[in-house]
């Protein structure tokens, strides 16, 4: 899908001028190979329509923190967060408009399949669009625990994982949501991730990998190389599989049948994928890497440097 990625850049980025403003970067979407925007906490969404080159700040104007974000294409996306917060924008992200979500909830992820989206959040909530995010409905997800990851494979066929080991998934579009009782799921889940109908993937808190080969009915945990908190999986252009960890990635070269760690440089606390076109870019708070081709190789962001907010 068009969702997670890079790695984060500088602690203190100038916003606007001499004035500096503490930017943490949260999530990312990547509609292109070359139109990136990334989620600045607390409500800056920053772009480039380069693959990186050159960066934009566009101020969204929300008084929450946001804490998600997907684009449909280079100018329809979305930006979602605390108290139900919800903001759209048809122009690229130069302004945005607030949506009505129909929840006080903090949302946690955006999840689109052509016209059809998903956001999930506290409390078990989960949120569905038939009508590319102009309206939204609640949909039942039979659990009060909150939701961390949504990921859907196609307008159909979806997942979700969360707290205390919460997995669920639907076959129809999330019109009906099936809880499944994992004994393998020991810890609360961050991130999940399908290749296919079949092969998915679930990680998080204690170096937590669970694998599925039947589409999510069963869950079986995988050896761990850290202890630690994993926080995103996916995989890249040459069936290749990483996941995000505080210090290090794991890579799975094998198809995801066993995981190897790939430290860091220094500790990076990395916290989301996205694929841009096959390869993958990394996020965290404090620095950005990207994959530098095919291989086993990261390459630091060296910068982001935007403009003022609302310039190109």
């Amino acid at each position: 899908m068009l969702k997670r990625l890079v790695i984060v850049l500088s602690i203190g980025v100038s916003l606007a001028g001499a004035q500096e403003t503490s930017c943490r970067f949260r999530d990312g979407a990547a509609p292109t190979a070359s139109a990136v925007y990334v989620l600045c906490e607390p409500s800056t969404v920053m772009v480039t329509t380069d693959g990186g080159a050159t960066w934009a700040a566009r101020d969204t104007g929300a008084k929450g923190r946001l804490r998600a974000i997907a684009f449909t294409d280079v100018n329809r996306g979305f930006v979602a967060g605390d108290g139900g917060l919800l903001l759209a924008t048809e122009d690229g992200g130069k302004t945005w408009q607030a949506r009505q979500t129909g929840t006080t909830e903090s949302l946690t992820d955006i999840e689109f399949a052509g016209q059809s989206g998903w956001m999930s959040g506290y409390t078990g909530v989960l949120l569905h669009s038939g009508d590319g995010g102009r309206t939204w409905t609640r949909q039942t997800s039979g659990t009060s625990q909150s939701l961390e990851s949504i990921f859907f494979l196609d307008a159909e066929r979806g997942w979700a994982v969360g707290w205390a080991g919460t997995i669920l998934r639907t076959s129809n579009g999330g019109q009906t949501w099936e809880q499944i009782k994992a004994s393998a799921a020991l810890w609360s889940l961050s991130s999940v991730y399908f290749r296919d109908a079949k092969n998915g993937w679930a990680v998080g808190f204690a170096g937590q990998i669970l694998r599925s080969r039947d589409g999510g009915a069963t869950w079986d945990a995988q050896t761990s190389p850290v202890k630690g908190w994993l926080t995103c999986v996916l995989f890249d252009g040459s069936n290749r599989g990483w996941i995000t960890a505080d210090d290090s990635f794991l890579v799975s070269e094998d198809s995801g049948e066993s995981w190897r760690s790939v430290p860091v440089g220094n500790r990076a606390f990395l916290s989301k994928l996205v694929r841009v076109k096959d390869l993958l870019w990394a996020l965290g708070p404090f620095q950005a890497l990207k994959q530098g081709d095919a291989k086993v190789a990261w390459q630091k962001i060296e910068k982001l440097v935007p403009s003022a907010p609302g310039r190109s």
